[in-house]
């Protein structure tokens, strides 16, 4: 039988072979969460009276990293005590974001099973991993068993060819594909994508791609495991694990399977309050803003902050603009810190944070004030999602983010590049 990437995966750790549509229980290879679920899911394997965990643990203190509370200091010591207790993996405060930690630790390779008690677990499929996001309590069943159920998931075929436009990015890419599928328009699917243009992609490019699957309703989503992606894993990954790429088979049959030509693509932005409303950057011009950030798991990489720093040097963010930019890791960080760009940044006005999540899910260091508009590399534009929901959030690419705090209103990045 003829399988998808999906079907591959969950059929080796089922073992038994599978196909779209079926139910069945799988071990798990790893499994994580993060300060803002880390607390239920110790909660509940207390409860279980789990003296053992079953699969690989890791937990990382980055949504409110340090903490801005009394309450979630309370929080990030009951982590601190259980990682002792457990012997689980613990990041913390400093160590960044999750999606970004976890893939340089080199834990997660091609093929691996991945649960995460976050939305964006999704990210990791650049690795060609199928990597979930799940609730907290399903999260401490896997740990009490090592084990957890799914339903094997249909397969869309995103091919994505043509020329990459200048001042184009990924994340121009991924927000024009949501516009086109619709934020439900993948709902329970995995996704494969493939052409020319995926092959020509980075891979802080690709990863930026699958960590916003699901805002168009996916399960997971999966990038090839080419020369590139298996050189940079190679780096990486932990000893005793071999790489091991997995493909789709030749004559596989797909639920869907879509096609883009961006060649003739402009700088994309999504609009206040829904991921899939986007519009190219020029038809904002004039929207005034009080605040950009730059940042998240899906655009706080080295070559977002570069990018940034390319438009940024030797020019001032806008009068009465707060630019805020937080680094998806501390080795991030220091590279930034060792090739200029975090000096270019101060330099340009702009206020560089700890690495972490932050401003993205409104817990600390830049929550903006009511009706106030925000331009964000981030992944979500929901109602309350920086902390108010009377503020307006915007999203967009690294380049289309800096140009803005520059110009002091929303401006296609390409005037600057």
């Amino acid at each position: 039988m003829a399988q998808t990437i999906a079907e591959k995966i969950l059929s080796r750790h089922a073992g038994r072979d599978l196909k779209a549509g079926d139910f069945a229980v799988c071990d798990i290879d790893f499994t994580f969460g993060q300060d803002g679920t880390s607390a239920i899911i110790i909660d509940r394997v207390k409860e279980m009276g789990v003296s053992r965990l079953k699969t690989k643990f890791c937990m990382v203190i980055d949504h409110s990293a340090p903490s801005p509370s009394e309450g979630v200091s309370r929080v990030h010591k009951k982590m601190r005590d259980f990682a002792a207790l457990s012997q689980a993996r613990l990041y913390d405060i400093g160590c960044g974001v999750c999606h970004q930690v976890i893939p340089e630790s080199g834990m997660v390779l091609p093929g691996d099973l991945v649960f995460g008690a976050d939305s964006h677990t999704c990210t990791y499929g650049a690795l060609g991993a199928l990597a979930t996001g799940v609730g907290s309590t399903d999260l401490a069943v896997t740990l009490a068993t090592g084990k957890n159920w799914l339903k094997v998931p249909e397969t869309v075929k995103i091919i994505v060819k043509g020329k990459i436009p200048r001042g184009v990015f990924a994340k121009d890419i991924i927000l024009y594909i949501i516009k086109q599928v619709k934020s439900d328009g993948a709902t329970y699917k995995a996704i494969e994508f493939c052409g020319p243009v995926i092959e020509a992609l980075d891979m802080d490019g690709r990863f930026t791609i699958c960590n916003m699957v699901v805002e168009m309703g996916a399960k997971c989503g999966f990038m090839p495991q080419d020369k590139k992606a298996l050189d940079w894993l190679k780096i990486r990954a932990v000893k005793n694990r071999k790489i091991k790429p997995i493909v789709p088979d030749r004559d596989v049959g797909y639920s869907q399977t879509l096609e883009y030509d961006i060649s003739g693509l402009k700088p994309q932005v999504s609009r206040p309050h829904t991921v899939d409303n986007v519009v190219p950057a020029e038809e904002l011009k004039g929207t005034k803003i009080n605040e950009a950030f730059l940042g998240t798991c899906t655009n706080g990489r080295f070559s977002d902050l570069a990018v940034a720093a390319r438009i940024l040097k030797s020019k001032k963010v806008a009068a009465g603009i707060k630019f805020i930019v937080a680094p998806a890791s501390r080795a991030i960080l220091l590279e930034a810190m060792k090739s200029g760009i975090i000096d270019v940044f101060i330099k340009s006005g702009a206020v560089v944070i700890s690495p972490g999540c932050g401003p993205c899910v409104g817990t600390h260091c830049g929550i903006p004030a009511d009706g106030e508009v925000v331009i964000s590399s981030a992944n979500r534009n929901f109602i309350g999602r920086m902390g108010n929901p009377s503020a307006f959030i915007y999203l967009a690419s690294p380049a289309t983010v800096a140009a803005s705090a520059i110009a002091g209103e929303i401006t296609d990045p390409r005037r600057y590049l």
